[in-house]
């Protein structure tokens, strides 16, 4: 079986199963949660047939497309019964907010398909009623109309139960306290004003909270650790859970429930304040930036908002808009590449792509058609900007949480708008011709050897710029580099803060903070070196730069001096990237020395000429 081959060589890229903390999937992606994120071979996982890409960022994220669930599946069975590889805990350094954001997306990813099979079933039922198939005064409307806010309605239960998954605690005792505070009984005692041991409990509803119910776990989860310590082998199967019960739910009726529930106000009224400041220009942007996100896996941090907000207000207004934007945009940009381009094989993958984004999965089109061509990726981004400004200016509003496209476009019928999924048609049309119109005008045929007979050939040889340790560009901790979005090249980790000219130039642009250059080789050549991640930050501090725009430099040049030790103690990552700008079909044969300095060659770029420029 296909899925089970791609399971199992994903499994052995990213380090193997005793390597894997948690894993869960989205509707294209498998999710990892390593113990030791530097045992995956990223470059290994893309190069398995059937994987679209990969990105490691909170989580390991391994893109597969339309078959996520079946490969999920075999993985899911190869991890049945292994034990995790303890010793190596300590090796995993993700940072702090790294932590969080995985603890985040693993809560609020499994709980999209409920929800999201739930409000399409109810926009469907408002969809029969306003065509009149059906009356929404009869018995089976209303039926149907509980059964599919019932996701929703029990949000605090399928929240503790992925919670205690992620806390590997007992998830039904973890659903009993949360159940609790949804007992029928209990909820009119709140709401009398009733105490308890003499203390006034907030009359709160916590149907459709997910925060309450989260902090209850993470308490729980303490709980059961501590009495499963303490407590006697032959009483903790029922100990344990009455004693985690007896304080949890108490506890969370007065402090946690009070906390949880202000913190979910604040949190969906802090989203709604940005909206009501910035209007149209909120979804404008996010939509135009949503391509970046979307590759990072950094999208899903949005989903916190978008629960929270359709569990208080009953709508979302800033990032589904922004989505249907965006993937409208990728679809249009992907049919506008299937008639312009020339080569077959970006031919069919852009149009099976398009068909994809058309409704809602974008990753086809992000890593087979947009991120490898950047005229795409700016025509995608001018679409998305256009589509998200239409959609913000008409204020359409989303009442489900599922990925915005043709086949859900239901999420956006409201009864109190009629015009509402009219928008949110106009805002699909301005968002598919404005990206489609502007592929069409940007798109350039990339040079290859079938059409570019005339172009003389011809090999650049580059030394190495810094002194230090060689690293391929996947290595490297930055998913603009390390997906090449700004072109083929190599890295280089220094040990001397000194950057010189690899080959003979002319300095085309220097940046004001002098942590990166640009310089053109006499054919045309664009060369882009960026002293460290992040280093902007550092607004020049420790930077010297030597040359200046428009200077000619020889090779060996000293063009900047920087101070490695006082950049490092600031605590940014000095790894050095030298980056082909232009062309971007150029091939790179580069040196197998692992240590370089910069009277050694380190790369050599193969098949230039003028023709290649243009």
């Amino acid at each position: 079986m296909e899925e089970k081959k791609i399971a199992k060589e994903v499994l052995e890229k990213v380090g193997g199963a005793t390597n894997v903390s948690h894993l869960e999937h989205c509707s294209t992606r498998l999710r990892f949660t390593l113990i030791d994120d530097s045992k995956v071979d990223s470059e290994g996982i893309k190069k398995i047939p059937g994987v679209l890409g990969v990105t490691q960022a909170a989580q390991t994220q391994v893109i597969i497309g339309s078959a996520v669930v079946e490969v999920y599946r075999e993985v899911e069975k190869m991890l049945s019964g292994v034990e995790q590889d303890k010793n190596n805990r300590v090796k995993n350094t993700r940072s702090w907010q790294s932590v969080i954001l995985d603890f985040v997306i693993s809560i609020f990813q499994p709980l999209i398909p409920a929800i999201a099979g739930g409000g399409i079933l109810k926009s469907l039922l408002m969809l029969l009623n306003l065509i009149g198939l059906i009356d929404k005064a009869t018995p089976t409307y209303q039926i149907l109309t509980f059964v599919g806010d019932a996701p929703l309605y029990f949000l605090p239960l399928l929240v503790a139960i992925t919670t205690a998954n992620k806390l590997k605690v007992n998830s039904l005792v973890a659903v009993s306290a949360v159940g609790g505070l949804l007992i029928p009984g209990l909820s009119t005692l709140i709401t009398e004003g009733t105490a308890l041991a003499g203390i006034p409990i907030q009359n709160i509803n916590y149907a459709y909270q997910v925060f309450p119910a989260i902090l209850c776990v993470i308490s729980y989860s303490y709980l059961e650790k501590f009495f499963t310590r303490i407590s006697p082998k032959v009483i903790r199967s029922f100990f344990v859970p009455m004693m985690s019960l007896l304080i949890v739910v108490p506890l969370t009726l007065l402090i946690l429930g009070p906390i949880g529930f202000t913190f979910g106000q604040a949190f969906a009224s802090v989203i709604m304040n940005i909206f009501a400041r910035f209007g149209w220009i909120a979804v404008s942007l996010l939509a135009a930036f949503l391509p970046f996100m979307v590759i990072t896996g950094m999208h899903k941090a949005m989903i916190p908002y978008v629960i929270t907000s359709l569990g208080e207000t009953g709508k979302e207004i800033i990032y589904n808009a922004a989505s249907l934007a965006h993937n409208i945009s990728e679809a249009g940009a992907c049919f506008a590449v299937t008639i312009r381009a020339k080569d077959r094989g970006l031919k069919a993958t852009a149009v099976s792509a398009g068909i994809s984004a058309l409704f809602g999965i974008t990753e086809p089109a992000l890593y087979g058609v947009t991120i490898l061509h950047k005229r795409v990726l700016y025509g995608v981004m001018f679409g998305s900007l256009i589509g998200g400004a239409t959609l913000g200016i008409l204020g359409v509003e989303a009442y489900v949480a599922v990925g915005p496209g043709i086949a859900s476009l239901s999420m956006f019928i409201s009864e109190t708008l009629p015009n509402n999924l009219l928008f949110a048609v106009i805002g699909l049309v301005v968002s598919f011709i404005s990206s489609f119109v502007a592929v069409l005008v940007l798109w350039k045929e990339p040079i290859s050897d079938k059409n570019s007979e005339t172009v003389e050939s011809t090999e650049l040889v580059f030394n190495a710029p810094v002194e230090g340790v060689v690293l391929p560009l996947s290595q490297v901790n930055d998913d603009v580099f390390s997906n090449k979005m700004l072109g083929e090249g190599v890295a280089i980790i220094p040990t001397k803060g000194e950057l010189y000219a690899p080959i003979d130039g002319t300095i085309k642009m220097v940046y004001n903070t002098k942590h990166a250059l640009g310089m053109q080789t006499s054919d045309g050549t664009e060369i882009l070196f960026h002293i460290g991640l992040d280093t902007v930050n550092l607004d020049g501090k420790y930077f010297e730069s030597y040359v200046k725009e428009g200077q000619t430099v020889r090779k060996g040049d000293l063009m900047i001096r920087f101070d490695r030790e006082a950049i490092k103690k600031a605590g940014f990552d000095l790894t050095t990237m030298i980056i082909i700008t232009a062309p971007k079909n150029v091939t790179l044969k580069i040196s197998s020395n692992k240590q370089v300095n910069i009277e050694e060659e380190l790369f050599i770029i193969e098949g230039v000429g003028e023709n290649v420029i243009a």
